[in-house]
């Protein structure tokens, strides 16, 4: 099955970034089309894509669960072979499981000069109330340049619980002010809107590309 992509940004965009969606909604969710649109309007050329679980939802087949993350692994390197060759380098991602499931896959990918980094927007570090159900074991030894974005109140995983985890040093996390799973805060509380802090997203992102892939 062919992976289906929807496109943002310049065609001949310096970097590209493929990205997954989040456990729970689709490629064209707001949050995901909001996100696209801020990186593609830092420059960016933005590919967006489904795994089969969410694209079935569109069909007569109905709602079905996600799978479980290590499942799907075999479409997101689908998707990377679907995109084929990019007019630069390539940064793979998504939401939440999305991301989860890009940093199950970058490593080969990097060590093959496929990919230049991982770029993760709310990664689930657990589940939201079981802290001890940790999703880190494989970034502990992550080799692929990697970016993560987490909200201050994200229930995946916060601050305080960041900083105690074993992650490779290749591995940067960036915080937003009182953002949550979404990076979305409460503009009434910490002053930003989402549109703020997407947009303080793609200016990091961007800066970051040009570190690990001048």
């Amino acid at each position: 099955m062919t992976t289906n992509f929807l496109f943002d940004g310049p065609e001949d965009a310096r970097v590209t970034l493929l990205l997954a969606h989040g456990a729970g909604a689709p490629m064209d969710s707001a949050s995901m089309t909001a996100t696209a649109k801020a990186l593609a309007d830092a420059g960016f050329r933005v590919a967006r894509f489904e795994f089969a679980y969410m694209a079935a939802r569109r069909t007569e087949a109905g709602r079905k669960p996600p799978p479980r993350a290590d499942k799907v692994i075999p479409e997101f390197i689908a998707a990377v072979d679907d995109l084929g060759p990019t007019n630069g380098p390539l940064i793979i991602g998504g939401k939440s499981m999305g991301g989860r499931v890009a940093s199950m896959v970058a490593d080969p990918l990097f060590a093959a000069n496929r990919i230049a980094g991982l770029l993760c927007l709310g990664y689930p570090f657990h589940p939201p109330a079981k802290p001890d159900q940790l999703r880190t074991k494989h970034l502990a030894d992550l080799d692929t340049p990697t970016l993560i974005f987490q909200g201050t109140r994200d229930e995946f995983g916060s601050p305080e619980e960041i900083a105690g985890y074993a992650l490779s040093s290749n591995i940067a996390v960036k915080f937003l002010e009182d953002g949550d799973h979404d990076l979305k805060p409460r503009k009434s509380i910490s002053g930003f809107s989402a549109a703020d802090h997407l947009k303080t997203m793609a200016g990091e992102v961007e800066a970051w590309t040009r570190r690990i892939a001048p």
